[in-house]
């Protein structure tokens, strides 16, 4: 898919980059529609872009892919004032005021624009620099990031803005898909350790929310496999827990060789194409390491691999414990608003929460730990301000028995259009109505939950 030259580059000294940690315990927020938008979170900011509004996703401009499809002429200076705007140091200030420790950054595979069709795949172009800017800014503030897979190549759910596209056709499934995600991921994994914008990555998930029938998934164990192999294949090719095999090299030079060890086909043209794309980012963001030869030195500290946990599908689904090679966290979505969980009443709601066993059932199958990856306030019914202050603490109850959890969203548009979305929706918000405390370790009521305990 690429070609690639080596150009002769100067001996320099490689400083990876010192890791943040991953908190002993996660209290999180997702910064849902900055890199990957979804237009019902900002309603009349998308149709001011030139998006439109329906019932039917796939059948109007309300996806990334749309728009651009739609506007290719200005969509990229449309996208860029939406990244600057969405998502700033002002929110990073709001960040660190309640406490927030980690924040989950939703990606397309588009960021890594090499790895575009751009003759049939239409996604804006810019959006790296903009997540390098968020990047230093969460690093300064001391906020962990996990680097989120949430939109993959061919699309990997049906008919979701999240994906990027809004269509029926997934086709993510297939080889050539699965192949773009691995180089995507071995892009991430090398910027994460020798770009110092990166300093705060300390984990990166493979996909959001893939079609839950395992059925409907062929090849998705084999590339979880894959998914962890490329990301400690990387790292050892950077010298990553001292593994390094050689005096100096160039990080693009390096990987290309360590794709040689590797057990899999898929695997190895993976990291081979990584190593052009690594080259042509270092020279448009002039990041040394990617460039010049180097003697590996500093601080190795490997990044935690991510999925979704192996209940989030059914049909004899395959366990991403099976993949893990160092360490490994794993992820869960749970939202009442959209049926399913319990009956659409207080009493089911908080009967339902307060007896939560994911955790431990998760730990049964080696999936922990464990974090609540999206989650909100969101119910089937019109919930009362006293509801939202219980239903608040039992869920941060719930999933503080895991290794924490992280909101959906931080925040999303307050206008007229968007009504009271806010309300139930927002981190932010729901700080300002109180429903959600100051500081995220504390709850209201810590023994919200004796009544309904079963």
């Amino acid at each position: 898919m690429f070609t690639f030259t080596l150009s002769v580059c100067l001996l320099s000294t490689l400083f990876l980059v010192g890791k943040a940690a991953l908190p002993e315990k996660i209290y999180g927020v997702n910064l849902g529609s900055w890199l990957v938008l979804e237009p019902w979170m900002l309603p009349e900011e998308w149709i001011e872009m030139g998006g439109q509004d329906c019932a039917d996703c796939s059948t109007c401009i309300r996806s990334e892919f749309d728009l651009v499809r739609s506007f290719p002429k200005t969509a990229d200076a449309t996208f860029a004032k939406h990244w600057e705007s969405w998502f700033n140091e002002a929110d990073v200030k709001q960040l660190v005021e309640n406490g927030i420790n980690t924040v989950r950054i939703p990606l397309g595979y588009w960021i890594v624009e090499p790895l575009v069709k751009r003759s049939e795949e239409f996604y804006p172009v810019g959006g790296l620099a903009h997540l390098k800017r968020g990047l230093r800014q969460l690093a300064h503030a001391g906020i962990a990031v996990i680097l989120d897979h949430h939109a993959l190549p061919g699309v990997q759910s049906p008919n979701q803005m999240f994906t990027g596209r809004c269509t029926a056709d997934v086709e993510f499934y297939t080889d050539f898909n699965y192949l773009r995600a691995l180089s995507w991921t071995a892009v991430m994994t090398a910027l994460s350790h020798v770009d110092p914008d990166f300093a705060s990555v300390v984990a990166i998930e493979a996909v959001n929310e893939p079609i839950m029938d395992a059925n409907l998934t062929p090849g998705y164990g084999r590339f979880q496999k894959n998914f962890v192999q490329v990301v400690r294949a990387v790292e050892a090719a950077l010298g990553v827990n001292g593994r390094f095999k050689r005096d100096d090299t160039n990080v693009t030079a390096a990987i290309i060789e360590a794709a040689s060890d590797a057990s899999d086909d898929m695997l190895r043209e993976a990291m081979l194409e990584t190593g052009p794309i690594l080259l042509q980012l270092g020279v448009e963001f002039s990041i040394d390491s990617l460039t010049k030869s180097f003697k590996p030195e500093g601080s190795y500290t490997p990044l935690f691999t991510s999925f979704m946990d192996i209940n989030w599908q059914h049909n004899d689904p395959p366990n991403p414990n099976d993949a893990k090679i160092g360490p490994q966290l794993y992820d869960n979505h749970l939202y009442y608003n959209f049926g399913g969980v319990a009956d659409p009443n207080e009493e089911a709601y908080m009967k339902s929460i307060c007896n939560l066993k994911r955790v431990q059932n998760d730990a049964a199958l080696g999936n922990s730990p464990l974090v609540f990856g999206e989650w909100g306030l969101p119910t089937q019914f019109n919930a009362t301000d006293e509801f939202l202050f219980k239903w608040a603490d039992a869920q941060k109850l719930a999933y503080s028995k895991g290794a924490g959890w992280i909101f959906w969203n931080f925040k999303v548009e307050i206008s007229e259009t968007a009504g009271d979305l806010a309300r139930q929706w927002s981190y932010f918000k729901g700080v300002d109505e109180g429903y959600l405390t100051r500081d995220p370790a504390e709850v209201h009521d810590p023994h919200v939950c004796d009544p309904y305990m079963e």
